[in-house]
């Protein structure tokens, strides 16, 4: 079983990504799967196939994360993401929103857990999302969401916070520097 309660004594890195809505939360962990090689999981993804019925529906998400949130089974939620990391080899968790998502990684992982700040101006959040939400009132309900409260409180545990307010491969050549430096023990 890849987790534990104790941390990981491999060689692992496991890079969890936050940020706001439209920040670039997923497109930074795909690029980390894809160009990298990491093993890719996304707290929406875990928590759809445990809770939702309705997984394309962000309002959904956000309500049923907010259910597992306000009902004291963050916990849960995470054994369950932890459950799904492979045993060997590096992993980007993407979507976290809440200390507890932090606690839990960087408990189960130690040293080998990095949290990664995405940080976005809201006009460009809100253009990129505009085919989802097309209004900016819709943009600001869902990013005011009572289940994205607590991501600001991440910034400051996070061991980088990148800005993604231009290209993707602007942000990419930021992650992958970042990502040279934790290998070289540039970044603790």
């Amino acid at each position: 079983m890849p987790a534990s309660n104790s941390p990981q004594q491999d060689d692992r890195l496991v890079i969890g990504v936050t940020g706001r809505i439209g920040a670039g939360k997923t497109s930074v962990s795909r690029h980390l799967s894809n160009a990298h090689g990491f093993q890719y999981v996304r707290y929406s993804q875990v928590l759809s196939d445990w809770r939702a019925n309705d997984p394309e529906s962000k309002a959904h998400l956000q309500a049923i994360g907010w259910e597992v949130m306000s009902g004291g089974m963050q916990t849960e939620l995470n054994k369950r993401l932890i459950g799904q990391l492979q045993p060997r080899g590096d992993a980007v968790v993407d979507g976290l929103r809440h200390p507890i998502d932090f606690e839990s990684l960087q408990s189960s992982f130690a040293s080998h857990f990095r949290l990664l700040f995405i940080e976005c101006p809201e006009a460009i959040r809100w253009q990129r999302l505009r085919s989802r939400l097309p209004t900016l009132e819709e943009f600001r309900r869902a990013d005011s969401h009572p289940v994205e409260q607590q991501i600001e409180s991440l910034r400051e545990r996070a061991f980088a916070v990148v800005s993604n307010d231009s290209s993707l491969q602007d942000i990419y050549s930021k992650v992958d520097l970042l990502l040279h430096e934790i290998r070289q023990g540039g970044q603790s």
